[in-house]
């Protein structure tokens, strides 16, 4: 990987270049998807793109323990890695920390959002996510345990997709 041209960039430019990265990584997503949608239906699209984003997310988190020297365990583990996990960012997820759980919400998700507003509905994300959300805490511990209170299909309200709570398992299950 070639970096030279980066080191050039000043501080605007670099958070510009990253901007666009994170959009063309929404895209890229967002087409694949609806490509495979039209080619095979919604559901085989859902079921694979579970798969992939499931087999991704763990790799991410390696990635940022070893780039970005991630070595906390538990919820400040968590809350770190979320945080710095790109589609918190494309998706202007809100992580929050309360007491013993750390909350993710998703007030708008633009996949979710472009798909309403091109009439194609809703798709149904909660499997994925479960799946992705499962795989992270497991790699940052074991003993973070996973809930959903509402995700696609799932009713939610006007204002918020989805609701997401980590809390820490004694039991280190998922």
């Amino acid at each position: 990987m070639n970096l030279e041209l980066f080191r050039e960039m000043d501080r605007e430019e670099l958070l510009t270049y990253l901007g666009f990265l994170l959009r063309e990584h929404r895209v890229v997503d967002a087409f694949w998807f609806l490509m495979v949608e039209e080619a095979y239906g919604r559901e085989a699209a859902e079921r694979l793109n579970e798969d992939v984003w499931e087999r991704i997310a763990p790799m991410s988190v390696k990635d940022l323990r070893k780039y970005l020297h991630l070595k906390e365990k538990g919820l400040p583990g968590l809350e770190k890695a979320l945080k710095l996990f790109p589609w918190t960012s494309i998706g202007g997820h809100r992580i929050t920390r309360k007491g013993n759980e750390v909350i993710l919400t998703a007030p708008q998700c633009p996949p979710q959002v472009a798909r309403v507003k091109r009439n194609l509905g809703e798709y149904h994300c909660k499997g994925m996510h479960q799946r992705v959300f499962a795989s992270i805490a497991r790699e940052i511990d074991p003993r973070i345990h996973v809930t959903c209170d509402f995700a696609p299909p799932d009713s939610h309200p006007e204002d918020l997709f989805c609701r997401w709570r980590f809390s820490m398992s004694e039991e280190g299950s998922l």
